[in-house]
């Protein structure tokens, strides 16, 4: 049985790098309509509707729960049989680079397929592929292992400290 949580609020979790101001934050699926603001003219770098009309795949955003309408970034992650595959992770075009808006939306991302990990008994095993030049990035942020070529893993005590970090505690 494959369990998401549909509506999570993950509590202070993102930073505007001006102000220093902590915003909270929400995740919730992707919507048909939200597609329209998903574009590459819109400087996204993925094709986003490839990803929702996959039926073996998840799509989840990232908003501010203030600003419901303004994604702040995108995660499509597939539930296996022992652990969870990230696809596709992408923060919107504003929170990359030097001058992004916001910082931590990456991990609020992967910490929520973490969580989707531990509620479908997976122990909180995420895997994904990662680009070369970003393997050290994400051994530093997000506590990945790097096993191989261009794989990754978070194994479940790390999955558990990006859970910490990002969720509000209940």
């Amino acid at each position: 049985m494959i369990i998401n949580l549909e509506d999570e609020n993950l509590g202070h979790s993102i930073e505007n790098v001006l102000s220093g101001d902590s915003f909270p934050t929400k995740i919730s699926p992707l919507t048909k309509n939200d597609l329209k603001q998903i574009t590459k003219k819109n400087g996204w770098n993925f094709n986003w509707t490839i990803e929702y009309n996959n039926p073996m795949r998840d799509v989840y955003k990232l908003t501010i729960i203030q600003n419901p309408s303004n994604i702040q970034g995108l995660i499509c992650f597939s539930v296996e049989y022992d652990h969870v595959f990230m696809h596709l992770l992408e923060s919107a075009p504003f929170n990359i680079g030097k001058t992004k808006v916001y910082s931590g939306v990456p991990g609020n991302l992967v910490a929520y397929a973490c969580k989707v990990s531990f509620m479908n008994g997976l122990d909180g095993y995420v895997g994904f592929t990662s680009k070369t030049s970003l393997i050290t990035h994400y051994e530093k942020t997000l506590r990945a292992t790097h096993i191989g070529g261009q794989r990754m893993i978070i194994f479940p005590e790390n999955a558990q400290f990006l859970i910490n970090k990002y969720f509000k505690k209940e």
